[in-house]
């Protein structure tokens, strides 16, 4: 079963979250653990690719091509863990996908609301195909 370790600092940029998360799990990685990380951004922005660099920094793309926070960046070169845009959400993203369901009628015309279904769908991207892996970084 896979163990979740979150590392907060609120919303203060550049306090090193990203690297000592990276680190953490480079650390893991030595004693023979395997880790997957998971970045949760919570501004309103479906992705940081249209971001002023001035005000979020730079963004790096992974593999299949998503632009993602930088933070990604580290994760892969301190792990080798290759990374999609799996591994990274924002809120803008996940208000996407709620109303993407709400407009498909699946919440059955019901009052859509941030708890259940903005909590809900959190949950599902942290908790999505860590089966195989002894540790999840958020």
């Amino acid at each position: 079963m896979a163990r979740f370790i979150f590392i907060t600092g609120g919303v203060v940029s550049s306090l090193g979250k990203g690297l000592a998360s990276a680190a953490l799990g480079a650390l893991l990685q030595s004693r023979g653990f395997s880790v997957k990380f998971r970045k949760l951004d919570p501004y309103l922005n479906v992705d940081p690719g249209t971001m002023s660099p001035y005000q979020h920094g730079e963004v790096y793309v992974t593999d299949d091509g998503a632009e993602t926070d930088l933070d990604l960046g580290h994760y892969e070169r301190f792990t080798g863990v290759n990374l999609t845009r799996k591994a990274n959400v924002t809120a803008g993203r996940i208000y996407q996908q709620v109303l993407a369901k709400e407009r498909r009628g699946e919440y059955n015309g019901g009052t859509v609301q941030v708890i259940p279904h903005v909590t809900d769908a959190i949950k599902d991207f942290t908790r999505d195909n860590v089966e195989d892996v002894d540790f999840i970084l958020c």
